[in-house]
């Protein structure tokens, strides 16, 4: 642990390992070691990537395919709070640059569920999904530098139809 503490924080000298990355905000009421926070981490991504591995197998059935892939995917996203704490996952979030992914990921999730829960339509199910992978795409490549710019331009490039 002590070497990713090293590797998180920017530097292999050992100094600076207090303020790593792993440790930042572990004060308050979610107080977790290092240890458990990587295991909590661990836990929720796996539980998460297996949620959405076994939607693929009820693919066939849109409602419940819906609600293992929606909850996979909040797993998976949620995971990333072990690793810096629930209060700077939220603030990331809800960070001006990607206020807007956040809002459209999070819309998208809650129209999927209740599409599956309420409305019982697999049309409207599948289109609601497809719609979540795009927003979590999106949401995804906010956390990369100009990678939204890349593939907006990329996309204009290829959708351009003035040859």
């Amino acid at each position: 642990m002590q070497k990713l503490n090293e590797l998180f924080s920017g530097g292999g000298d050992g100094e600076g390992a207090n303020d790593s990355f792993l440790e930042d905000g572990s004060e308050g009421l979610c107080s977790l070691s290092t240890t458990q926070r990587m295991y909590g981490f661990a836990a929720s991504l796996a539980a998460g990537l297996l949620l959405m591995f076994l939607s693929m197998i009820v693919f066939a059935i849109p409602i419940k395919f819906a609600l293992l892939f929606t909850f996979g995917n909040v797993l998976a996203i949620g995971s990333t709070a072990f690793l810096m704490g629930p209060e700077q996952q939220i603030n990331m979030m809800l960070d001006p640059v990607r206020i807007y992914a956040t809002s459209i990921y999070g819309g998208c999730v809650l129209l999927a569920l209740i599409c599956a829960l309420l409305i019982h339509s697999k049309i409207l199910t599948v289109i609601a999904i497809l719609c979540e992978t795009c927003a979590l795409i999106w949401y995804s490549l906010s956390y990369i530098p100009f990678a939204r710019r890349m593939v907006s331009e990329i996309m204009i490039r290829l959708c351009d139809t003035e040859l």
